[in-house]
């Protein structure tokens, strides 16, 4: 069974939607990323996503770019990240996925990236820009381990490739959109509502929302639709700005928007 499967079933059982929350491993340092990631975990996080830093981050907004390049610059490797999954799942139970874009893998080695990830604990891999056509590699790998292959959709893609993620993808489909822009909040929170929509209709077991999601009332308003919601520049801008206290609190808040009312 899927750890992250068995997370966002959980919540689902009790009545409500899974918390995902996303960090950069490395930012600002390697020490407090993984207290950063506990903290989250300790807040109401039911799924912790750790980014990968990478020099070529075209899929990011500016505030994980800066997270990132900080990170890059104090002299991350990709051996940390292992590292860091290793501690931080020393310390707590909720799962930890990496979410990085397919070359670092490539580089490291599919077999190789997919068992140190395995034997450091993490749960599964995020890659989006890695389709299921173009990842026989991973799949293998990820078949082989038993870790989560999460691939992501738009609301461009066409009925026959969300078909073709939904079948490959395993713990849950990433549905990306914009949630929270002001002056198009309606019409973005259509697109979504539809994507997962479509998604359903394509068997997918699990959907999450991610991108621009901010307050707990867009949590809440996404898990009227949707298994899970995907935080990140909120929480990456509450360590920016107040270290691993100020983004506890934020953690905490956001969670409120995972609960009955």
């Amino acid at each position: 069974m899927s750890a992250v499967g068995a997370a966002i079933d959980a919540r689902k059982a009790a009545g409500s939607g899974a918390l995902i929350g996303y960090l950069p491993v490395g930012f600002p340092d390697l020490a407090t990323s993984v207290d950063a990631a506990v903290a989250i975990a300790e807040n109401g996080v039911d799924v912790i996503e750790l980014g990968l830093p990478y020099s070529d981050p075209v899929m990011d907004g500016p505030v994980i770019q800066k997270a990132t390049q900080t990170a890059l610059a104090a002299g991350f490797r990709l051996s940390h990240a292992f590292d860091a999954v290793q501690q931080i799942t020393s310390r707590t139970r909720v799962p930890v996925v990496l979410m990085t874009y397919g070359n670092p893998v490539m580089q490291y080695g599919v077999d190789r990236f997919a068992d140190d990830l395995l034997a450091a604990g993490g749960a599964g891999l995020i890659t989006p820009d890695l389709t299921p056509d173009a990842a026989t590699e991973w799949l293998g790998a990820a078949e082989r381990t038993g870790l989560d292959r999460i691939f992501l959709a738009a609301p461009s893609s066409t009925d026959t490739r969300l078909a073709m993620i939904a079948e490959k993808s395993r713990g849950f489909v990433y549905a990306a959109s914009t949630m929270g822009i002001t002056g198009v909040r309606s019409q973005v929170d259509s697109a979504a509502r539809t994507l997962v929509s479509r998604l359903r209709s394509a068997a997918a077991e699990r959907v999450c929302v991610g991108l621009g999601i901010s307050t707990a009332q867009q949590v809440r308003e996404v898990l009227e639709y949707a298994d899970g919601a995907i935080v990140g520049s909120a929480l990456v801008s509450a360590l920016d700005a107040g270290g691993v206290a100020e983004l506890a609190r934020t953690a905490s808040a956001l969670a409120l928007g995972t609960r009955l009312v």
